[in-house]
């Protein structure tokens, strides 16, 4: 049973979510043969400000690309 657990930045739409769900599991039964009723895809959205990234926060990394 295939559980994959995906963290990503809030800000993914419903369709890009049932995008990712549908090719994380298409690919798991293309190379691993598994069925895809027993795989399981867990999206975990996080607020930039807990997520660190080059060694700050990511909505003050943005803040400076945007710079």
């Amino acid at each position: 049973m295939p559980y994959v657990n995906l963290q990503i930045i809030t800000g993914a739409t419903r369709e890009q979510k049932e995008q990712i769900v549908q090719q994380f599991t298409n690919t798991l039964v293309e190379v691993l043969g598994k069925k895809p009723e027993h795989t399981h895809i867990v999206i975990q959205e996080i607020e930039d400000e807990n997520w660190g990234y080059a060694g700050i926060l990511t909505d003050e990394f943005r803040k400076k690309s945007e710079e």
